[in-house]
């Protein structure tokens, strides 16, 4: 481990109001910015680093695309090495903020209590955004403090920086083993958003953990401890639920919609729609829909 700077930051009608300021440990490079940025002022972002965005005021003005596609910029942003990012102006805005950029291998090892070092990784290979900091302003504000001149102990920095880590990403509840971990109600939209996504197809384990950057024996474990089901039967519910959708809202025979949500045929629907509802898709029809 050992922090190497390397990071090009390209802009356009951002002034800077104040000089940068910034602290460099083993593992991190802090820096405190404020700025000006003029309507239709624009960024462009790289780093062989990951890094921590956190903004002190609404930046919602801020356009942004990256691998998560195009979006109002968040309060707090986790961006992945070598990911690019492009910023827009939309208005002038005066903003505060702090970067923090940080080794990858301290980072892994400080999520490690949590994830095997391999889930670690592929958690970090992806960005994250989160728009309430709440919590995590304060843990900022301290930052800003010791980049500023207080100077306790590399220390005490880096572990501020670890909890903002956390903060920032999508993590399970901490736990040393699968035993007692729990998916996040954002991992859940994610895993859910995948299943959409499929549009009624099955997915594979190995689909629903790569949701949520998890290996398959751990995702099956920790998704069962959230759902009180395997991946199998949950999957099976959501599309008895599409299904019921499409027997409402549209004319399909239960046969296309059988086919429609990857069920093997009319029979096989049938037989999981009465295990989950207790009736027949048919006779389910018939009580449901408008007269």
């Amino acid at each position: 481990m050992g922090y190497k700077h390397d990071f090009t930051g390209e802009t356009q009608k951002v002034h800077c109001l104040r000089p940068v300021q910034w602290r460099l440990t083993d593992n991190i490079l802090a820096a405190y910015w404020e700025a000006r940025g003029d309507a239709g002022a624009k960024g462009h972002y790289l780093s062989a680093n990951p890094r921590i965005s956190l903004f002190f005021d609404n930046v919602r003005s801020i356009q942004v695309v990256d691998a998560m596609g195009s979006r109002p910029l968040a309060q707090a942003i986790y961006v992945p090495a070598g990911a690019l990012m492009d910023t827009t102006f939309t208005r002038d805005l005066n903003f505060a903020h702090l970067d923090i950029h940080l080794d990858l291998g301290w980072a892994a090892q400080v999520l490690s209590p949590l994830l095997p070092r391999p889930d670690a990784l592929r958690l970090l290979a992806d960005p994250a955004a989160c728009d309430i900091i709440t919590d995590l302003e304060p843990i900022g504000r301290v930052i800003v403090g010791e980049v500023q001149g207080n100077r306790r102990p590399d220390l005490f920095l880096e572990t501020l920086a670890a909890s903002l880590l956390a903060g920032v990403l999508d993590l399970a509840e901490p736990a040393s083993d699968p035993v007692n971990a729990r998916l996040t109600t954002a991992q859940m939209r994610r895993v859910t958003a995948r299943l959409e996504a499929a549009n009624g197809q099955r997915l594979s384990i190995a689909q629903m953990a790569e949701a949520v950057n998890l290996s398959e024996s751990w995702f099956s474990q920790v998704f069962k401890n959230t759902t009180g089901q395997t991946p199998h039967q949950w999957q099976l519910a959501r599309r008895v639920e599409q299904s019921q959708d499409l027997l409402i809202d549209t004319d399909l025979s239960v046969a296309d919609i059988a086919d429609r949500l990857g069920f093997s045929d009319q029979a096989h629907m049938t037989r999981i729609f009465r295990q989950i509802i207790g009736e027949t898709p048919a006779a389910w029809r018939r009580g449901h829909r408008p007269v």
